[in-house]
């Protein structure tokens, strides 16, 4: 949400440099803000790995993943080649503090040879078990002692639960200020997610309808096709509620329900997402199965191809208990939004992957109009996050022909009419970071309410085991209890299928 121009000389530490995350996500993100100006004019990417290379070894690798995930293909721009000047290599063992000297070496003549001393970005692309003892060497050899100049960046999940993140936290602060420490979650990058402010906040006509007065329910799916892949030795410790529920969805309902903040400072907006947080109704241990859901996919098939259960995926144990799926009903306690239900749901192998956010209007108190079979539909908005990027407007209007009676219809915004090379979300993300803006990252006491308010749940399911998974095929929808879950409310999922005047 901020520019990068006139940023100081930025010098970019990447632990894990050799990663997937790496390769896919943030080395094409550097060389695309790179492309686009986006970067610092003077800065330098030292990439840290346990292997011994050479820069040029490092540089042709990098090249190579650029040419694969990069948005914009490295062969399509000679400048790709001076990005890759930027990037020097340096062998790093996380255990050992002479690794921390060489590289706190590093850093001084850097800083020599650019003038100044640079603003410092350490990204830690590495597993959770190796943040604390980063975090002890950087503070003794003093490599982030600049508050104001230097960061840090940690992906999720930042713990597993309140009580570890609570102490991860303290671990963490002993070691920086908050003001230093970014914790990313690449959704809050995405396009159609920071629309949500611009949307809501810009537009009169939306607002006063933006409440308990006026909107049914919300509903917010994030629906992938893909199973577990290679990561089912880290998913069996995790599942759907701590991948995708405690930070994802949760972050995208803050944006759907944050009051309007008093200005677009970062903590202005953090402040009123935190407020979403907190008005949560915990739920009660015994409540836990009435307003949430859990599933485990079986064998099925995906757009007509077979694909295994996910106990037959590799790294999983063959009676596994670890939910791929979760759907939950909850309510925010507050004057906006009190009594609407949000329907929140995240699944592996479902029927299609979408994620979007289903806003709900209540239907009209009575109708004077004659209409076809297909009956009133609910006036609805739809944000579509990906792989659609749209905003949609559905609505009732007269059906050609002689007669007057109705049919639904939709306006569509399409931010791929606007634009076909938009960032991806970890341009953004890291173009903030340079900049020092971590309106997009969560702050503390986010993470801390958004652990909270799944907590009890946590505490059930470790006591209470599952006894009916799998309980949904893969290339399905999810377990029927979800259906129900709704239904008992007169709810149901809504389908994203568009709507339409042609005959």
């Amino acid at each position: 949400m901020s520019t990068t121009k006139n940023i100081n000389p930025t010098i970019i530490v990447i632990f894990g440099a050799s990663g997937d995350l790496a390769k896919r996500k943030l080395f094409p993100a550097f060389q695309n803000l790179y492309l686009d100006g986006r970067m610092p004019k003077k800065f330098q990417i030292i990439a840290l790995g346990r292997a011994e290379k050479t820069d040029e070894e490092f540089h042709n690798y990098v090249l190579e993943n650029l040419n694969t995930f990069s948005r914009k293909a490295a062969h399509e721009d000679n400048d790709t080649d001076k990005f890759i000047s930027h990037i020097s290599y340096l062998r790093h063992d996380i255990d050992k503090e002479e690794s921390y000297q060489e590289l706190n070496t590093k850093l001084d003549s850097i800083d020599q040879a650019f003038g100044i001393r640079a603003n410092r970005l350490f990204y830690l692309s590495i597993a959770p078990s190796f943040i604390t003892t980063i975090s002890v060497y950087i503070k003794k050899i003093g490599l982030a002692a600049n508050v104001k100049q230097d960061r840090i960046i940690i992906e999720k999940p930042f713990g597993y639960d309140k009580t570890s993140a609570i102490a991860l936290n303290e671990m963490l602060s002993e070691t920086f200020k908050e003001e230093q420490i970014y914790r990313i979650d690449h959704y809050l990058g995405k396009e159609t997610v920071q629309n949500i402010l611009a949307f809501r906040f810009g537009n009169s006509m939306f607002e006063p309808l933006w409440s308990r007065n006026f909107i049914d329910f919300v509903q917010i799916t994030v629906a992938e096709e893909v199973g577990v892949e290679e990561r089912g030795g880290f998913y069996e410790g995790v599942g759907a509620l701590k991948d995708m529920i405690q930070n994802h969805l949760l972050q995208i309902l803050c944006m759907t329900a944050m009051e309007a903040p008093a200005s677009l400072s970062a903590d202005d907006i953090r402040n009123r997402k935190a407020d979403v947080l907190k008005s949560i109704r915990r739920i009660k241990p015994e409540e836990v199965d009435h307003y949430i859901v859990r599933g485990q996919y079986d064998a099925g098939f995906i757009k007509g191809n077979p694909v295994a259960g996910y106990r037959q995926d590799k790294g999983i144990a063959p009676d596994s208990k670890t939910e791929t799926y979760v759907a939950m009903k909850i309510y925010l306690d507050n004057w906006r939004w009190q009594g609407v239900p949000f329907y929140l749901r995240s699944g592996k192998r479902m029927q299609e992957k979408q994620s979007s956010i289903i806003i709900q209007f209540k239907p009209v108190p009575h109708s004077t109009f004659a209409y076809g079979s297909e009956g009133m539909t609910p006036n609805r908005l739809i944000i579509n996050i990906q792989p659609a990027m749209d905003i949609k407007l559905q609505f009732m209007t007269k059906k050609p022909g002689l007669s007057l009676s109705l049919r639904p219809a939709e306006m569509v915004f399409d931010y791929f009419s606007c634009s076909t090379m938009s960032p991806e979300a970890y341009e953004t993300l890291l173009a903030d970071a340079l900049a020092g803006d971590p309106t997009l990252f969560m702050r503390w006491d986010q993470v801390e309410q958004a652990w909270d308010a799944i907590d009890t749940i946590q505490q059930v399911w470790k006591s209470t085991a599952p006894t009916d998974f799998p309980n949904y095929a893969a290339g399905s929808w999810g377990p029927e209890a979800a259906d129900e879950l709704l239904a008992r409310q007169g709810h149901a999922w809504v389908s994203n299928t568009p709507v339409t005047l042609n005959e």
